[in-house]
């Protein structure tokens, strides 16, 4: 078995420098990647403290690994600071942060014992979030799926922010689904690869048949950017499949928000019966009914390269071969 370890997963505990990024992530996605020697992030944001408990203890029946939780700043309310807390309370080692100010977090994560992650877009915000006291930050580039922070290619954020913040793991996202992926950023001198669309594709992720058949069928060219998908996040840029109702918006014209065309429509339903509108940020599940295919399917550029769905194990043993193969050719491994 190859091994790439680097000094970022020894300071995060694991044997392989694969971080899942928390999108469409269910808790067997979260431990498959943390048992096969990466680290697997909760999407806590959207649990609230209820399913907070419920999921953290879900991951936890699965692996004994490190494991960490992810919240977006500007969407924390009452419910997603008690969710936070309830990670926190638990002994979750890692806190992600994402779209917004993390220094009013720092002191509370810190107090736990737990280290503060924060995803950049930039060098300069790098140093900045680096003064405030995160402990690692995740550099993000434009072609990242799911919400997308900067506008920078991860081939040239990666290498700013590693000499922005040259005492300061640095972990590469956005493009990066296969191991040539995972040896390029290691290259650029980022500690891990944070990896989302390519774990999205695998066999323990619940989703639905006809969200996976669009995902298989999808080209790089195919991963929108746009803040079209904005109910629930409002002028939130991210990149999705082109679908129909991309399509539908463009051929009008690209209108703004309150008058595009299907506006009010519902497309699908929540297990629970809940209606989901068009323009929703809701993405399809396996227990979502109704037309999936017009919901926002997120997924980065990445996409270009997954044609296949397989286990969270063999996805990360095939990056590690892959990626220890290319950079022994470059005399690295």
């Amino acid at each position: 078995m190859t091994s790439l370890m680097t000094p970022t997963c020894e300071l995060l505990g694991i044997s392989r420098p694969i971080v899942q990024a928390p999108v469409s992530a269910v808790p067997e996605v979260v431990a498959g990647v943390s048992n096969a020697g990466g680290l697997g992030i909760i999407p806590g944001t959207w649990l609230g403290k209820h399913g907070t408990r419920e999921t953290l203890s879900a991951v936890r029946d699965l692996t004994n690994r490190p494991i960490g939780a992810n919240y977006v700043i500007s969407l924390m309310g009452e419910d997603e600071h008690a969710s936070l807390d309830v990670m926190l309370d638990a002994g979750v080692p890692f806190i992600s942060t994402f779209w917004g100010d993390p220094a009013p977090l720092v002191e509370r994560i810190h107090g736990a014992g737990a280290l503060h992650f924060h995803t950049v877009g930039s060098a300069e915000e790098a140093r900045r979030v680096v003064d405030a006291g995160v402990d690692v930050v995740v550099a993000q580039g434009v072609e990242a799926g799911g919400h997308v922070w900067g506008k920078v290619s991860t081939m040239v954020l990666v290498p700013a922010v590693v000499d922005a913040v040259p005492d300061t793991h640095v972990i590469a996202a956005g493009g990066i689904a296969d191991g040539r992926g995972l040896a390029a950023v290691l290259t650029l001198g980022a500690g891990a690869a944070w990896v989302g669309t390519r774990f999205v594709m695998s066999e323990e992720n619940a989703m639905h048949p006809e969200h996976q058949v669009q995902m298989l069928a999808a080209r790089e060219t195919d991963a929108f950017y746009s803040t079209l998908f904005d109910l629930g996040w409002p002028d939130a840029p991210h990149r999705a499949l082109m679908n129909d109702t991309v399509k539908m918006w463009l051929e009008a014209d690209q209108p703004p928000s309150g008058h595009r065309p299907g506006e009010g429509d519902v497309v699908a339903h929540q297990a629970n019966g809940d209606p989901i509108p068009r323009y929703s940020t809701e993405d399809p599940n396996g227990t979502i009914s109704g037309d999936v295919t017009a919901m926002c399917m997120y997924a980065g550029q990445g996409i270009g390269v997954v044609n296949d769905v397989k286990p969270v194990a063999t996805i990360m043993d095939e990056m590690m071969e892959v990626a220890g193969a290319v950079l022994s050719k470059l005399g690295r491994g």
